[in-house]
């Protein structure tokens, strides 16, 4: 039998292979904290309005090229991990990308308080932007406008709920 926080992320992670933001948001600890090269989010708010935001963008723009897999979840008390690979279309190229993410728990309460996930961001910017990516992608300026981007995303698409 697995661990409890096991489970949790078991639950999240499928209810993100079906796009359920609602049921993602139910993971999370009001102080949640999220963390990766595009986002750095704090409180259960901010975070979950950045994955009703993706899975919203997906069910709008891209479902047919949406696919999701996960596996290696193991958790304990406190900390857990998870590997996963979404392929979708990114909304603001039309471009494919196959992302390749290692995730970081801790938990409390029951409940996910950081999620840290860790990708090659330049390989995912050759995919997501092409051309720009391939040049840029290194580089902290490339890395600083895509966060900027998203967090721009972020607020607009907060603002309209």
């Amino acid at each position: 039998m697995s661990h409890a926080n096991a489970e949790l992320l078991r639950k999240f992670y499928n209810a993100f292979a079906n796009l359920d933001a609602e049921t993602m948001a139910s993971c999370y600890h009001e102080n949640a904290e999220f963390e990766d090269p595009a986002f750095s989010l704090h409180g259960k708010k901010e975070v979950v309005g950045m994955w009703t935001m993706l899975c919203t963008t997906v069910k709008e723009k891209g479902r047919d090229a949406w696919q999701f897999e996960f596996s290696d979840i193991a958790a304990d008390d406190s900390d857990g991990k998870a590997h996963w690979e979404p392929r979708y279309r990114f909304s603001a190229t039309g471009r494919m990308v196959h992302n390749i993410v290692d995730a970081q728990f801790g938990f409390r309460d029951g409940l996910i308080i950081s999620h840290r996930d860790h990708f090659d961001f330049w390989r995912w910017s050759k995919q997501a932007l092409g051309t720009p990516g391939v040049l840029l992608g290194w580089s902290s300026f490339l890395k600083k406008k895509v966060r900027s981007q998203a967090a721009a995303n972020l607020a607009a698409f907060m603002a309209k709920r």
